[in-house]
């Protein structure tokens, strides 16, 4: 069945694989893009804006679609220089899509996917204790508080109105053009840098790019997914030296990791002021994905090796520097 569906984000790492992925499935899409951001990569017809800040009328385009995939937001930024960074993630995650999805209401849309953030969960799990999809929330930054917020929004206009949420919240997501710290480590595996990761036993789950599009395009119509929160992953935890050398193997190199003890980065990151960073790389972040297997039958259609030579691949072409 052919859906008209209304997308946020278009042209942002997430939003334009989506589209991509659409229109490869024949679906007929209405995109909402930032003013100025540059020419989508597929030709679609676009409804620009200033930001989600604005007070945009929306009504217009929502009239001709019958799903909303939500994937614009203020992004988390190491180094926010905001004075109240979570006033101004509110404006735009929080106010900004809850003023979405009532325009959407109102122009009879029936479902809405929101793109949240693992981030609502929380920071980090302990062994053996990963983080499931009906866990109590417990954002720990001011991006993880404005995402949880708005999946509350969400949830109480479903109630009252009758609209389909379906929220998914991505783990770490990387793909061909991802930048910050993956493509970092992309350059120093792939220059020879000696890096000192070789010896962390921590786990982390991540989700490549080709993974979550195949998610969010399943929950565009699973009746199951109605109303329903998701984790999503590649279903194959990680440490970060195994994720290194693993990258390394993709890019055609040999990672030069050595056994500094994790205790030791960790409190020599927390000295520079850098502890976030090294609870990244040392610490853990697990999601159990039972939900999203047993109740939508969906399993992550790419492994990760294949995922990070696709990423491999376009670092080599395209980012390399």
């Amino acid at each position: 069945m052919s859906h008209k569906v209304f997308l946020t984000g278009a042209s942002g790492f997430v939003g334009s694989a989506v589209l991509r992925r659409l229109l490869a499935d024949g679906e007929h899409v209405i995109a909402a893009v930032r003013r100025g951001s540059g020419a989508l990569s597929s030709p679609v017809r676009t409804v620009a804006f200033e930001s989600f800040e604005d007070d945009n009328a929306w009504e217009g385009a929502l009239t001709e679609c019958d799903v909303v995939v939500h994937s614009a937001a203020r992004v988390h930024v190491m180094n926010d220089t905001e004075v109240d960074p979570l006033a101004a993630f509110r404006r735009v995650n929080v106010e900004g899509t809850l003023a979405l999805a009532r325009q959407a209401i109102a122009a009879g849309v029936k479902r809405f996917v929101f793109i949240s953030s693992i981030k609502v969960n929380g920071e980090e799990t302990q062994p053996g204790k990963p983080y499931t999809a009906d866990d109590l929330p417990q954002p720990q930054d001011p991006y993880g508080v404005s995402k949880m917020e708005a999946e509350v929004g969400l949830q109480k206009l479903a109630q009252q109105s009758g609209l389909e949420v379906v929220i998914i919240r991505p783990v770490l997501v990387y793909g061909p053009g991802v930048k910050a710290n993956f493509l970092n480590m992309m350059r120093w595996l792939d220059r020879g840098i000696p890096l000192p990761f070789g010896a962390i036993d921590n786990r982390r789950s991540l989700v490549a790019l080709e993974n979550l599009v195949d998610l969010v395009v399943t929950c565009i119509d699973h009746p199951a997914a109605a109303n329903q929160t998701f984790l999503v992953s590649d279903g194959e935890d990680l440490s970060t030296t195994a994720l290194l050398r693993r990258m390394a193997q993709a890019l055609g190199k040999s990672a030069r990791l050595l056994p500094v003890p994790a205790w030791m980065l960790t409190a020599g990151a927390k000295a520079l002021g850098k502890g976030g960073l090294s609870r990244r790389l040392c610490g853990s972040l697990q999601v159990d994905t039972g939900k999203t297997r047993n109740l939508l039958d969906w399993h992550p259609p790419v492994k990760v090796d294949a995922a990070l030579l696709a990423v491999a691949r376009h670092y080599q072409e395209n980012d390399k520097k």
